[in-house]
């Protein structure tokens, strides 16, 4: 019976813990068709939002933003031009299937670099990749190594590549984070930026496409793209970005969007399609849409620190006047959070460089940091600098520095020694007074009764002559050389 008692007990107490336990933050979470998803604050690099992100898939022709950043770096290099000439070689269909996506370019066509670049992220020909790889690396397949060490050096941990265009086979995967981590790479080159956010282009080679301008495949920016589907997936704020598609691993699609210095990065994989789902929709398009819609939407930004907030106040010894250090960030911080965050959720963490600050400080010197979290989430870090500069006090400095070296082991030992010897010197002369006033008394009353006794004698008529031995002496006589007489 008494455990009985003892549950209602135990209920209430759980009850009022989860009442009084910090909230957790909880964004709805986005409905999406596809298989894996990540959405990426560009700015910082924080996932807003991920799912089965790191899961290894096959990734489709977003395996082509890989080989133009390599071309585009080797342009960059000076290793090749944007208007070099290249011959397509007999392996440019290698690994390609009959209704994959073509340019038409065949062996022996010459076209340009700057051609094939279009042709790669706006067509997505696969042929063009096998031209580029060959050319720049001597060999499709060495140009495939150089593709997967690029993938390593960018921190890829599920990727890898066997080919230059994404057909399917073995071993030939990536994920949607690390799709990211590539794409943010290319952009970084203005000229993939701007090929990627091109509705069409017009080749200068009359064998590409018959002649005719390729178009841009993502229906976000492309309203003639041939998923537009009447342009109904134009998506405002979108720009670059590429499509993909094969059978295994259905629809893709990576892109950005800006909306109010917002700046978003979405990749949607493995979505379904008229042809991989007999649909009418194409939902790469419609995750990414999704995804932008619900970033926008639950997302801001907020200013967490201002370059003339003073975030801490530190005590400066040696300070003129006593003053304080006003300590504040050397730059605004503001980040991209969830709107539901409150004042409340945002905690500061203020680290010193130095557990005691000391005068002079200059102005704008650098004394700490402060790292601003929201739960465990750090949404920033900023230098802490002095407001002002901070004089030193000459009494306070000069007080210090006596008492550091008077507390140093041998400047005590010797004034031990120097005491010891004043004591000795003074117990010296003390004594010296005392005997000397003893002596001077003793003077005093021996002159005294000689002249008592002889003045004693006159007045009797005897001849006077004293029996003090001190008598022999001639008292009248000015002792002062021999004694000070002031006692």
């Amino acid at each position: 019976m008494k455990n009985l008692r003892i549950i209602p007990l135990f209920l209430l107490l759980c009850l009022l813990t989860g009442i009084l336990a910090p909230c957790a933050l909880a964004l709805e979470v986005p409905k999406l068709n596809g298989q894996a998803a990540v959405l990426v604050d560009l700015d910082s690099g924080r996932v807003l939002y991920g799912y089965n992100m790191d899961e290894e898939r096959a990734p489709a022709s977003l395996t082509k933003v890989m080989t133009v950043l390599l071309a585009l770096e080797a342009v960059d290099a000076g290793r090749v031009s944007l208007d070099e000439i290249i011959v397509a070689q007999d392996d440019c269909l290698q690994g390609m299937e009959e209704d994959s996506s073509t340019a038409g370019i065949v062996p022996g066509v010459q076209v340009s670099m700057r051609d094939l670049l279009y042709c790669m992220l706006l067509h997505s020909a696969n042929e063009a990749c096998n031209i580029v790889g060959r050319y720049i690396a001597g060999s499709i397949s060495g140009f495939v190594e150089q593709m997967n060490k690029k993938a390593e050096q960018l921190g890829c941990k599920h990727t890898h590549f066997m080919n230059t265009h994404g057909m399917p086979a073995e071993g030939h995967y990536s994920s949607a984070y690390d799709q990211y981590l590539i794409f943010t790479e290319a952009m970084k080159h203005p000229l993939f930026m701007e090929i990627s956010n091109s509705a069409s282009y017009q080749p200068e080679s009359s064998a590409i496409n018959n002649g005719e301008p390729i178009g841009n495949s993502n229906a976000l920016i492309n309203i003639t793209s041939i998923y537009s589907n009447g342009g109904r997936y134009l998506y405002e704020g979108a720009s670059g970005g590429k499509t993909g598609y094969t059978r295994s691993a259905g629809y893709c699609l990576i892109s950005t969007a800006q909306r109010d210095g917002v700046k978003l990065l979405a990749v949607a994989m493995g979505c379904d399609g008229a042809l991989n789902a007999s649909i009418e929709d194409y939902y790469n398009f419609i995750d990414s849409r999704t995804l932008y819609d619900w970033g926008f939407n639950n997302f801001s930004y907020r200013m967490l620190l201002s370059a003339n907030e003073v975030v801490e106040r530190q005590p400066v010894e040696l300070a003129e006047n006593d003053a304080v250090a006003m300590l504040r960030p050397a730059e605004d911080l503001s980040a991209l959070m969830p709107n539901e965050v409150t004042d409340e959720d945002i905690r500061r963490e203020v680290t010193l460089y130095n557990d005691t600050l000391r005068a002079p400080i200059g102005a704008g010197t650098v004394l700490g940091e402060v790292k601003v979290y929201v739960g465990s989430t750090l949404y920033g870090t900023r230098k802490l600098i002095s407001s002002s500069a901070i004089e030193l006090s000459r009494n306070a400095y000069l007080a210090r520095r006596v008492a550091e070296i008077l507390s140093k082991g041998w400047v005590i030992t010797l004034l031990v020694i120097l005491g010891f010897f004043a004591l000795i010197y003074l117990i010296l002369i003390t004594r010296y007074r005392r005997l000397r006033k003893k002596h001077l008394r003793e003077r005093r009353r021996a002159e005294k009764r000689r002249r008592e006794e002889e003045l004693q004698k006159r007045k009797q008529g005897v001849p006077f002559r004293s029996a003090d031995p001190m008598d022999r002496f001639d008292f009248s006589a000015d002792m002062s050389d021999f004694f000070d007489d002031r006692e």
